[in-house]
Parts: C-alpha cells; sequence; structure tokens
C-alpha cells in the first residue's frame, strides 16, 4: 500500500509540473514530445508517461486537444488561472503582417501579439490581453482573449469573385486578411469592383471574417470612386441624410428688427475676408477703424453658426459625429451642408451677415487695451485672395491698401511679442496640386506661408487667446466648464532621443530651460531649411511633442507659449468652435451657470478623435495625387533627396512634388548595402560608397502602385563617391 501511496504522490508532483508549463504559456499547444523535452525526459518510458498523463488530463477535462495530439488548456482552467494571470484592456495596433501591439489605457510598455494570438481583433480594437511572463531581455508578449468593443465593421476593397463564393482585398494595409462574402450577400457587385464590405459574422473555426457588400463605388483607379473610398475607410460619411438637407434647406436669412437691435453693428465699418483663392466657405473677417484717440479697433468677426445650428435638431448632431470638415485634394466634404457653409454662413462680400465677434482696442506696438466679445452685425466690403492681399504687402497699388498695411503692421508686432515669449515657430511644406478637368495632377508646387497668411493667422491667435482668457483666467474662482485647445509638454525621453538624432546629424540642442529648448527649435527649423534631413527632423520634431487636442481641463498651450487657448475663428468647419460660441453666449449673454463638464469632455475626445481621422484621410489624398502625378513617368528623371534609410532600402523625396518612394537595395547593383542607423547612411560593402540622409540623388521612377499609394524608384546617377574612411 505504502509504494502505491508514493506512486500516487510521484504521478500528482510530475501532473502538477506539465500543469505549470501550460499554465506559463496558456495559449501554446504542446505535444507529449515537447513536454518531455522541458522536463528532460528522454527515454521512451517516460514519454509514453507523460503522454498517458496528457490524456488523463483531456480526459478531466483541464486540457482540450486543439489539433491531433497537441494541446492547450481548456476554457474550464483558463478560467481559472485567469484571475493569477494578469490581464490589460487596450487598444489594438495591427499590422499588415497579422502581428498586433496593444497600446494599454493605462499607459506603459506596449505589448506585442504573434499573429497566431490576435484571436478576432482587428484594427483600433478594444480588446483584452493577458500577458505571458517576461523573458529576459524580451518584449512584453500576451494573447487577446476578448474583443471588449467593435470599433470599425465597414472596410473598402476591392472584389474577387470565384465561382460560388468571393472575398474583398482590403485597402486598408492594418486589415491582415480578405472578407468573405457570399454569392447571396454581394448586392449586384461585380469581379473587380471597388466596395464597401460590412463584416458580419465571424464563425469560431474560420480564419477570415464573413461579409457583405453594401455599397459599389465603382473602377478602382477612378479619381471619384478613390477619394470615396478614401472616406469610406475612414467611416466619414459620404452624403447628409435627407433630414438633415431638409432643416437646411429651411433656413432663412431673415433679420427681426429686436434682433438687429441685440447685435453691434459693423455694416458700416471697413471690413474684408483674407482666404484661399478657391475657398467658398469664408466663416472670419477682420474689420479695421481709427479712433479718436489715435488707435486701432480691430474686429475679428466670425459666422454666427450657433444662431442657425441649434441643439438638438439633425444638423447639429450630424456636424457634432462629423466633428470637422475634411479637405482632400480635390474637394471638401463639409461639416455642414453647402447652404450653410457656401451661403447662409459664408462671410460673403456685400451682404448683411450674423457673426460672433472678439474687438480690441489695441495701440501703435500692438497692445490691447480693451476688448468686447459678442453678437455683430456685419458687411463686408470685399473678399480678398492671399495673393491679392501679399501683392499690397509688397508694394503693389491697391483698392484699402492704406487699411492692409495697418493690419500688416499690427500683426507683424503681435507675431513679435509671441516668438519673444517663447512660441515654437513649426511649419511643414504642404504640397499643391495643378489638377485637369478630370482631377488628374497636371503639375505640382509647395504652398508657401508669406505674409498675408501671417496676418489673418496673429489675429486669429490673437482672439482665440483672449477668448479663452475671458471664460479661464478667474481670480481665485472655479472657472466654468469651457472647451480649450490644449498642447502638454514634449515627452522627456522622446525629446531626448530627438536631440540624439539631431547631435548625429550635426545639430545642437539647448534643453536647460523651456526658453532656450524654444529658441533651439526655432533656430533649427531654420537651418535644415532646404536640406535633405529637413523633413525628417520637422516630422520626428512634431511626433517629439504630444498632439494638440481639446478639452474642458486645461493645461495651456505649450507650442503657442499660451497659458490659455481656445478654437473660437472657424465654427462652419470644426464642431468645437461651435461649442465654443455656445458657451460664450450661456455665460456673457445669458448669464447662466456653468455647463455639464463632463457632457463637454465627451464631445471633446470626439472631436479630436474625428481631427485625427480627417488630417489621416487628407494626407492619404495627397499620397494618392502623388502616385497618380509620377504613373505615366515611368522611366523619368527627377532630382531628389535622401529622406530616410531603412533595412529594405533608401527612401527619396523629389525636390518640385514632394513625392516620396523607395529605392530597395535590390535595385541597387555592383554593391551589398548594410544599414548604419545611428548614422543615418547605408555603406557599401566592397566599394565603400556611402549614402546618407539628405544627400541629393537623382532618380528613375521604377514603378508606381495606385492603390497602395506606393512608389519605387532606382538610382539613375548620385554625384556621391565616398569611401570608406
Amino acid at each position: 500500500m505504502a509504494k502505491k501511496k508514493k506512486s500516487t504522490g510521484s504521478k500528482s508532483t510530475f501532473t502538477n509540473t506539465i500543469l505549470s508549463i501550460f499554465g506559463e504559456q496558456p495559449y501554446k499547444p504542446f505535444n507529449y514530445k515537447q513536454i518531455a523535452k522541458l522536463l528532460g525526459v528522454k527515454d521512451k518510458a517516460g514519454k509514453d508517461f507523460i503522454d498517458t498523463i496528457l490524456r488523463e488530463l483531456l480526459s478531466d477535462g483541464k486540457l482540450r486537444e486543439e489539433r491531433p495530439y497537441r494541446y492547450v488548456l481548456s476554457k474550464e482552467m483558463l478560467a481559472e488561472i485567469g484571475g493569477k494571470s494578469k490581464t490589460i484592456t487596450g487598444t489594438v495596433d495591427m499590422k499588415s503582417t497579422g502581428k498586433a501591439y496593444i497600446i494599454p489605457e493605462d499607459g506603459g510598455e506596449d505589448i506585442f501579439i504573434s499573429s497566431n494570438n490576435t484571436g478576432q481583433a482587428l484594427h483600433q480594437d478594444v480588446v483584452r490581453v493577458v500577458l505571458f511572463p517576461r523573458r529576459k531581455n524580451r518584449k512584453i508578449e500576451g494573447k487577446i482573449v476578448e474583443v471588449l468593443s467593435r470599433t470599425k465593421t465597414d472596410y473598402v476593397g476591392v472584389l474577387a469573385l470565384n465561382r460560388d463564393f468571393a472575398f474583398v482585398i482590403p485597402d486598408s494595409p492594418h486589415m491582415p486578411m480578405d472578407i468573405f462574402v457570399p454569392k447571396s450577400a454581394l448586392n449586384t457587385a461585380k469581379n473587380g469592383d471597388k466596395v464597401i464590405v460590412r463584416i458580419g459574422e465571424w464563425p469560431e473555426q474560420s480564419k477570415n471574417p464573413f461579409g457583405e457588400v453594401i455599397q459599389v463605388l465603382g473602377k478602382p483607379g477612378e479619381n471619384n470612386v478613390e477619394m470615396q473610398s478614401i472616406l469610406a475607410e475612414h467611416n466619414y460619411p459620404l452624403q447628409f441624410p435627407t433630414a438633415v438637407e431638409k432643416e437646411a434647406g429651411a433656413i432663412t436669412e431673415k433679420v427681426t428688427a429686436a434682433e438687429l437691435a441685440s447685435r453691434k453693428d459693423f455694416r458700416d465699418v471697413f471690413t474684408i475676408t483674407i482666404d484661399p483663392a478657391d475657398a467658398k466657405d469664408f466663416d472670419d473677417a477682420l474689420s479695421l477703424r481709427k479712433l479718436e484717440n489715435g488707435h486701432y479697433e480691430v474686429g475679428v468677426h466670425i459666422a454666427d453658426v450657433s444662431h442657425y445650428v441649434v441643439p438638438g435638431t439633425a444638423l447639429d448632431e450630424e456636424a457634432k459625429e462629423r466633428g470637422t470638415s475634411v479637405y482632400l485634394v480635390d474637394r471638401v466634404i463639409p461639416m455642414l451642408p453647402e447652404k450653410l457653409s457656401n451661403g447662409v454662413c459664408s462671410l460673403r462680400p456685400n451682404e448683411d451677415k450674423r457673426c460672433f465677434s472678439a474687438v480690441f482696442e489695441l495701440n501703435e506696438e500692438a497692445e490691447v487695451l480693451n476688448e468686447w466679445i459678442g453678437k455683430t452685425m456685419i458687411n463686408s466690403d470685399r473678399r480678398y485672395a492671399y495673393e491679392d492681399v501679399q501683392a499690397v504687402i509688397e508694394g503693389s497699388e491697391g483698392e484699402f491698401k492704406e487699411e492692409i498695411l495697418v493690419m500688416h503692421r499690427l500683426a507683424e508686432k503681435l507675431r513679435s511679442k509671441r516668438m519673444d515669449n517663447g512660441s515654437i515657430n513649426f511649419y511643414s511644406e504642404e504640397v499643391k496640386f495643378i489638377l485637369d478637368e478630370n482631377a488628374k495632377p497636371i503639375d505640382t508646387y509647395v504652398k508657401v506661408q508669406q505674409e498675408s497668411h501671417k496676418l489673418i493667422e496673429d489675429f486669429m491667435l490673437l482672439a482665440n487667446r483672449r477668448v479663452a482668457e475671458k471664460i479661464g483666467k478667474t481670480k481665485g474662482k472655479k472657472p466654468k466648464t469651457f472647451v480649450y485647445r490644449v498642447h502638454d509638454e514634449p515627452n522627456p525621453e522622446k525629446l531626448n532621443t530627438f536631440i540624439q538624432l539631431v547631435s548625429r546629424l550635426g545639430y545642437s540642442m539647448n534643453i536647460s530651460n523651456r526658453q532656450k529648448l524654444v529658441t533651439s527649435y526655432n533656430n533649427l527649423f531654420k537651418a535644415v531649411e532646404g536640406k535633405g534631413e529637413k523633413n525628417l527632423i520637422e516630422t520626428v520634431a512634431i511626433r517629439t511633442m504630444a498632439k494638440a487636442e481639446y478639452s474642458t481641463e486645461n493645461i495651456g498651450h505649450y507650442g503657442l507659449a499660451f497659458p490659455f487657448y481656445t478654437h473660437f475663428t472657424s465654427p462652419i468647419r470644426r464642431y468645437p468652435d461651435l461649442l465654443v460660441h455656445r458657451l460664450l453666449e450661456r455665460y456673457l449673454i445669458e448669464n447662466k451657470a456653468s455647463a455639464s463638464a463632463e457632457t463637454y469632455e465627451e464631445m471633446c475626445i470626439h472631436a479630436s478623435e474625428m481631427e485625427r481621422r480627417a488630417i489621416d484621410m487628407e494626407r492619404e489624398s495627397v499620397k494618392y495625387k502623388q502616385a497618380e502625378y509620377l504613373a505615366d513617368k515611368i522611366g523619368k528623371s527627377f532630382d531628389g533627396l535622401i529622406s530616410g534609410v531603412s533595412k529594405y532600402g533608401i527612401f527619396v523625396e523629389l525636390i518640385t512634388s514632394k513625392c516620396e518612394g523607395m529605392v530597395r537595395y535590390t535595385d541597387m547593383p555592383g554593391d551589398y548595402y548594410y544599414l548604419d542607423e545611428e548614422n543615418f547612411r547605408v555603406i557599401g560593402q566592397e566599394h565603400g560608397k556611402i549614402f546618407r540622409l539628405g544627400d541629393a540623388v537623382k532618380i528613375k521612377v521604377k514603378k508606381v502602385d495606385l492603390l497602395k499609394k506606393q512608389m519605387d524608384f532606382e538610382l539613375a546617377e548620385t554625384g556621391i563617391s565616398r569611401q570608406k574612411k
């Protein structure tokens, strides 16, 4: 009997040891040979004994057979150890290879998820992850065990039709698998069509989700189809609902005598708008008059959208959901229907228009001596394009020249003070396209920020800052709920990485205090102008900074060096500005109590998300047009600058069009190149030729993939012949 008890005890210990192996990696399947190897068992009898235990654990419901003779913990055992294993909640960042990273909701290090551990999670889903025991010098790994919320169900892609079924091949690089579509769910879509497919069920044993075609966009490669595809991929609506259009159609501009009496009348004051030449939504105007005391009164007049878009209406709900207008290369997708954005609310010349205004009394040094914020009625004298105003600033004769030069002089004073106070002069180049009648790009140019742009910018910054101060700057009292535009200070780790980067490129930064850091940034941006590393440095510098966003909790705006800042000046195209107008009316005109911070914070979070989504859509449309611009230029040569280096090849940005493509190492014959990542260069192993970030190169266009928005180049000539040191 004693011998039997000993045997049972040994078996129990051995069984628990085997279970602990499964517990350490609860989602990895093992067979008896793998368990034997981990336990150091080499003889046949020992391996047979392990096989017997595995079968008993399967019979007891502690293991399940994932595939023949390969076992994992049963769901019951997983539930039992779930409380012991650390779990986190986070958002999925899915890669095209199928692997993913989880961004934890409470911050901390990203968690790596291998492609066989992602389950049925998709990009941007909120998921629960079980963490694996961390191995020495390895990144944190885990397995997605539950999808808590599905962020996206509609995908854009090309339909590949077989005899009895179809697959949609998604456009998104974040969607690593095709979507299965039964023939009954095609809804008239044909082979090769660009479609929107909605994911429905996803059978547990299926590698691919099942979907239904909900809209046929057209043939891939057609301009309208591709622009609509960008919008649809980001779940931005392609048209306004009928109820919204109906409400917009019923709006009238009629002004009663009582309303006119309640507004300050600026219709006889000199007023102009300054916008891009092709703009139709004029949401800001400037007025100017000289006061008897020699000072200037400058009015920043903003379209009173809140008069027409009322909370609780279909118009308001749609604007809230959209969050912002989207500016693709060839079109504007407005936040509000055209009747409002280009008509009723737009501050067109020689028309009476309702405004919400910030009016300032300024001296010659552009110091604010008095201010007033409230509702007005204006009538713009003239609509200017930026080019018209720039010509006047540069000396051309023209109507209202004196007034424009006064505004320009005051704006320069405002700008100088802002820079002296520590504002960082972030500016990235913007590529623009000249399109033919079919929206095909026939030429490109880089938009340059001129004095006329800065004139408008400086007065808008003044209005945004002073409006935020009006509500947020209180003496010892708790400020009322308000919508701020906030920008946090740089992440120290990212800043340190950036300093090391610029140091290796031959530039220096001083971070001993904020003012010296700001000066370093501004000097750096001047120093890299026209150089190959300009794009990289400006891009990384912006990434070093926190993202600006909307919030009811004011932390100031680091980049502008403003303790209080908001967005007040563009309610036609930004929903947060509309919220700011409503709150100003609530507090300054109606004298009501503070609004709900929780309600407004939710709207701020959504608006920030929609702003980021709009930026992504705008960038994708630019990339598509750049690819389209080069599509008929295969074999042609262009001058470029090396803008990046990677383990696959070097990136080259073309000087005139800003198109960026890759020269792959496989297309660089005559040598084997290796990456010197720390010094941002690649070196030929045999001949020692060096290609460094910022070097000038001449390339030929080798291949353009319009649908992927990718461009491949090959070297034509380099003019570089550096030898090994």
